[in-house]
């Protein structure tokens, strides 16, 4: 829709702009109260009436002829106009007014989202220009009933320009008169702006008919009437239509509460949350939205966290569990110390990446605003051309053929061609936030949907990512508490999730601490320290191997140390083992990853890790393949027989083992290279560069991380693997969307096109069909993506 409606004044003034308030906001940054950067001054304006791309033209055409402007971001889609501007030259008031300039009224964007859907629709249906169009549509039904029933009460009452004057042509008149205000007035704005949209057209196709009835004497005020009144109802269905669009991310913003109950000295204080200040106490009691981001500093209850991760089953949190905002106490009382203000936690940041994804534009949504900006001149012309022309070629009369040529301004603008795409990657962005994955841009929606492999990290992916000591092997005449001292030392240090569980191994076995020294990560292979003055290892067996260690023959120890049925069956046949052909190889064989600890002269022992496949794993994999992924592979540092246990176990095509950060990323490029869409799923923290690589980077478990939410493309929430089919699902059903939404509209219009010469197309069908039904058709095709849901399985 190009018009405002309820909140227009009625005769085409512009509102001084210090009535309205707006919304700042920093590009890729949190919203905030101050919105200077080094580069200048940007302000979010809420225009909720630019609700097509030709209005967010006529907008930013409008605020560019400003001095100062840095960059305009109009989006449509969400009703907001990001701005940014050096203020030494401009100011936001300033460009408050260019944007009322254009015809569009800047609101209160927290009143905005105040609003809920019913009263939305509401406010649309009985807004002045909904007023405006009743009274318009009664006109022009009144002027019927005189023009084919009363026909002898039809009595002319004057002439105008020598054309005689009917009861119901004035009817007529008076129904353009009120049904047509808004649109000549919107009209104006787009001459003004110089921007050929649907109210420029359809002002010149108002005003072209009463000229015409002027002009060639038979009266065309009925044409003029019809226009007038059934393009108002277009765009109040155009507006209600969009609406319905917007109200998916509306929901989402509006889940955060407003107000948090903060624990003080004296009581309790109830306080909005933009005043709670990171490290403050706040109580959530059952029922209750958890306000802010923060750890649980008292109590326990399940929360559910399904507006965040999706998850749908709640989730018991207790002391020192995080929680996030916009997340529901179900039952118990909650205290919880805030760890990010309100600009700055999870919800913020995913409703800000939401809006923000619409600016990084699919292909599809390229390629049709390169074709609409000579579709619309074209059929201008070929208006033209059927005016001029149908009469010599066709024998159509003068009058006839204006009315064609009129017909054909109204199916000049490519509204619903050209917002077929963003309506839907917003349905299809808006629609996976609230299922707990987050698509970074319509780009990466679009890629997603295009996938043919599928490529998955081991650790934290395809298992759970929690690793734990299993086994702990003595040799050389060490002691289980020996091996694990000595583990101990060198992995304290480490980020590993390997070293992690080892140290967590120890700790719970009560092993004294060494002292440390001159600790370093080989990176890909293990670590060493010096451990009370002496050099040690822990690492791969081929970091021993580099060492110079004769892995086969390695004295075992009879004596104790053995923990496990496997490992002691391997020590009593004999003093001696073969490391590298049965004991490692034995335990690998059993998904567990082997890390051998000793010094440059001996090798003390061997500890095995194990981390759990996830359970949903396998029926994930299952499920991608299903849906029509062609490849599957594993890519893990690990060694190949645990990578071998684990593909194997979980199902995927292929697996890669033993690679090095550098070599899991060419193993991405040949990936890229061999097939059109790779999809890399890992954590979005080891595997930043593989996720860059792939065609689409998916992090999991990114709630509360910020790198993860920064490196990957599209992000699960939780730390859910079965949303990864959803995914692709809801993707694939959004290409599928897009495509149906460019086709239908573009045949459908070019054949009303077609079909108005030859007189098979009046102008109300034009106008009903041809625009407003189009838009409409676009925008509930495109509302199918939110009943898109993920498995519950």
């Amino acid at each position: 829709m190009d018009a405002a409606d309820s909140d227009s004044p009625a005769d085409g003034t512009d509102t001084p702009p210090d009535e309205h308030a707006d919304r700042e906001t920093e590009i890729g940054d949190e919203p905030s109260n101050s919105a200077s950067t080094d580069e200048g001054t940007v302000v979010q304006l809420s225009v909720p009436d630019m609700d097509c791309p030709s209005c967010a033209g006529k907008v930013e055409r409008s605020v560019r002829k400003l001095d100062g402007i840095e960059g305009v971001d109009p989006q449509a889609t969400t009703g907001t106009l990001t701005v940014a501007f050096d203020d030494d030259r401009t100011t936001r008031e300033g460009i408050a007014e260019r944007v009322e300039k254009a015809g569009y009224d800047v609101t209160d964007a927290a009143s905005q989202r105040s609003n809920d859907e019913s009263d939305a629709n509401e406010s649309i249906w009985t807004s002045r220009r909904a007023i405006k169009t009743w009274i318009s549509g009664g006109f022009l039904g009144l002027g019927l009933l005189f023009e084919f029933l009363l026909t002898t009460q039809n009595a002319a009452v004057g002439t105008v320009l020598g054309s005689e004057l009917h009861v119901a042509d004035v009817l007529f008149l008076i129904g353009v008169a009120v049904g047509g205000q808004e649109i000549l007035r919107n009209g104006y704005y787009s001459a003004r702006n110089l921007n050929l949209d649907i109210d420029f057209l359809m002002s010149v196709a108002i005003l072209g008919a009463l000229v015409a009835s002027l002009a060639f004497g038979e009266a065309l005020y009925f044409e003029a009437a019809t226009l007038a009144f059934l393009f108002s109802v277009a765009e109040l269905l155009e507006r209600s239509s969009m609406d319905q669009a917007r109200n998916s991310l509306q929901e989402l913003m509006d889940l955060s509460p407003d107000e948090a109950t903060v624990k003080r000295d004296n009581g309790e204080e109830t306080v909005p949350v933009d005043e709670v200040s990171v490290g403050a106490v706040v109580v959530v009691r059952p029922g209750e939205k958890i306000p802010m981001d923060g750890d649980v500093v008292d109590g326990e209850s399940a929360v559910n966290q399904a507006p965040i991760t999706g998850e749908s089953v709640p989730v018991d949190k207790t002391t020192g569990d995080e929680v996030y905002a916009g997340t529901i106490n179900e039952e118990g009382y909650l205290e919880v110390q805030v760890t990010s203000g309100a600009a700055d936690n999870t919800l913020s940041r995913i409703v800000e990446m939401v809006e923000d994804a619409q600016s990084n534009k699919t292909e599809r949504e390229q390629f049709v605003e390169r074709f609409s900006a000579w579709y619309t001149p074209v059929v201008v012309a070929f208006a033209v051309l059927v005016t001029l022309v149908s009469p010599f070629v066709l024998g159509t009369t003068w009058s006839t053929a204006v009315v064609h040529g009129l017909t054909l301004l109204v199916l000049a603008c490519p509204c619903a061609f050209v917002i077929s795409t963003p309506v839907s990657v917003v349905s299809g962005i808006t629609s996976a936030a609230d299922n707990g994955v987050l698509i970074k841009g319509g780009n990466h929606l679009e890629a997603m949907g295009a996938v043919d492999v599928v490529a998955f990290d081991k650790t934290g992916t395809l298992t759970k990512g929690e690793l734990t000591v299993t086994d702990v092997v003595s040799l050389n005449g060490n002691t289980e508490e020996d091996v694990l001292r000595c583990a101990r030392g060198l992995e304290k240090r480490s980020e590993h999730p390997i070293g992690e569980a080892i140290v967590a191994e120890a700790g719970s076995a009560g092993v004294a601490e060494r002292e440390i020294d001159d600790f370093e990560s080989i990176t890909g292979k293990g670590v060493q320290a010096e451990l009370d003055g002496t050099p040690h290892f822990a690492g791969k067996p081929g970091l021993f191997d580099d060492l110079g260690f004769d892995l086969s023959h390695v004295h075992a120890t009879t004596d104790g140390g053995v923990v496990t049925e496997t490992t002691r069956q391997l020590c009593e046949r004999n003093d001696c083992l073969d490391l590298l052909e049965e004991t490692v190889p034995d335990l690998q064989s059993e998904g567990k990853t082997v890390v051998l600890v000793g010094t440059e002269d001996e090798i003390e022992g061997i500890v095995a890790v194990a981390d759990e496949v996830r359970a949903e794993a396998e029926r994930t994999v299952a499920r991608l393949r299903e849906l029509g992924v062609e490849r599957t592979v594993m890519l893990t540092g690990d060694n190949d027989r645990t990578a071998r246990a684990i593909a194997e176990g979980v199902g995927v095509d292929e697996h890669r083992a033993e690679l090095l950060p550098d070599e899991k990323v060419e193993a991405v490029e040949e990936l890229v290279d061999e097939y059109d869409g790779v999809a890399m799923v890992g954590d979005g923290i080891n595997d930043a560069p593989a996720l860059a690589t792939a065609t689409v980077g998916v992090a999991m478990g990114a709630a509360g991380t910020d790198t993860a939410l920064e490196t990957a493309d599209i992000a699960l929430m939780g730390d859910d693997l079965s949303k990864l089919p959803y995914l692709y699902e809801l993707a694939g059903d959004a290409n599928g969307v897009i495509r149906q939404n460019i086709v239908g509209s573009l045949l459908f219009k070019a054949g009303l096109a077609v079909a108005v010469p030859f007189g098979y197309v009046p102008i109300w069908l034009a106008v009903l069909a041809g625009d407003a039904g189009m838009t409409v058709a676009v925008t509930a095709n495109a509302m199918r993506l939110s009943r898109v849901r993920a498995s519950d399985e």
